[in-house]
């Protein structure tokens, strides 16, 4: 091809690279826009207080802020509720942080977990156990990273039952302390919403689902009729294929941001965010090659490229390839500043979008090529989906 000819390709390709951050940036205002953060009346009671059963999995959490989370799920205004916590196996000292905070409270239950049985994950496993001990008519999943605030239950509660939602999650405020998790979380962020939307997953005509491990709410015939945690025994994302399933079956979903009653800090550093979307991004390909080979060449040749081939151009003076090329910069920072600031995050991050989206195809491709090789990822001393242990559902 003549250097002429090839200027005019890549011209053509920078500004049509363009064109898709323009409609991205569109598109993320868009799904902000049409659905709001959570946003409830303290003052409209409940006639009736539904039993609700708190079902947390812990596993190695000394560490982080557990005492903090439970006392937060204890301290609750709404009093019909129990807490249900399974210690699953700690080596450290987080059984002995949950005794501290027991009392002669019958509503709170501390359960020995027992080593995951065959073909069982250890998370489903967990929840397994501890919805067999249950009682509530509602069944809310959660992680023992999560600080709830006062009114938290009494506001979910009374939103699902008037609503008639057979199933409600919510995403957390997410709270980034390390530089690692101010880069990277906001891009996954923005991949999980530019993906499913929001407003869709919420729509019933519509077969997009999203469930949030940090606060998954169920009515208890709903869980119960899909089988329990069992359908998901092998699944690493097990909250994505339970709203898959729930909303298959023509159960009424809902999904919301609710920052004012849920925060969390997910991860906190390289080498968390590391091993924890190790463990989950190729499961969010569904174990598909085509789907992680297409996904990480699009970031790279949508998303990274460009934004390096800018002090190319610059060098080699060629103003009309850096026009588009700066142009495609610009357009996501413009991206990316504004999901930093709807998650409450710094946006002068948005400037290394780029570094966080090389970073997501880095952890992408370290996470497929651990599975399909059989050595498994590792998560709190534990190996997931090594060779001769559970596999990948298929």
């Amino acid at each position: 091809m003549p250097a002429a000819s090839l200027e005019n390709f890549l011209i053509a390709l920078a500004w049509s690279n363009a064109a898709l951050w323009f409609s991205a940036l569109v598109w993320t205002i868009y799904c902000f826009s049409i659905q709001k953060p959570l946003a409830l009346d303290k003052a409209d009671k409940l006639e009736k207080e539904p039993l609700i059963s708190i079902l947390v999995p812990a596993r190695n959490e000394a560490n982080r802020v557990l005492e903090k989370s439970i006392a937060s799920m204890l301290n609750q205004n709404y009093k019909n509720y129990e807490l249900i916590v399974l210690n699953d196996r700690s080596t450290d000292n987080t059984k002995e942080i949950l005794e501290k905070l027991q009392t002669p409270n019958s509503k709170f239950q501390i359960i020995d977990g027992a080593e995951p049985a065959k073909n069982w994950l250890g998370k489903p496993h967990a929840l397994q156990q501890a919805f067999q001990k249950a009682k509530g008519e509602w069944i809310l999943t959660t992680d023992a990273d999560i600080v709830f605030a006062l009114e938290t239950l009494q506001m979910v509660v009374k939103y699902a039952e008037k609503n008639d939602f057979d199933a409600l999650t919510l995403i957390p405020k997410q709270i980034l302390g390390s530089f690692w998790e101010m880069l990277f979380m906001p891009v996954f962020s923005w991949f999980c919403v530019f993906a499913m939307p929001l407003h869709r997953v919420n729509n019933a005509k519509r077969k997009e689902s999203m469930g949030v491990g940090n606060f998954f709410m169920f009515r208890r015939k709903v869980l119960e009729n899909i089988g329990g945690f069992e359908m998901v025994k092998a699944e690493v994302a097990e909250d994505l294929r339970l709203a898959e399933i729930i909303k298959q079956k023509g159960y009424k979903l809902r999904i919301d941001y609710a920052p004012d009653l849920i925060e969390t800090r997910m991860y906190s550093g390289f080498r968390e965010i590391w091993e924890g979307f190790t463990k989950n991004l190729f499961s969010g390909m569904k174990f598909s090659l085509l789907k992680t080979f297409f996904g990480a060449n699009s970031i790279l040749l949508f998303g990274v490229l460009p934004v390096f081939l800018v002090f190319i151009a610059l060098y080699l003076g060629n103003w009309f390839l850096f026009a588009p090329l700066f142009f495609v910069y610009i357009l996501q920072i413009a991206v990316f500043a504004f999901v930093q600031r709807q998650w409450q995050g710094n946006e002068f991050y948005a400037l290394l979008a780029p570094f966080g989206l090389a970073l997501f195809v880095a952890i992408l491709i370290n996470s497929t090529i651990k599975v399909l090789s059989g050595k498994g990822v590792t998560w709190k001393g534990r190996s997931i989906y090594e060779e001769g242990g559970v596999r990948p559902p298929t």
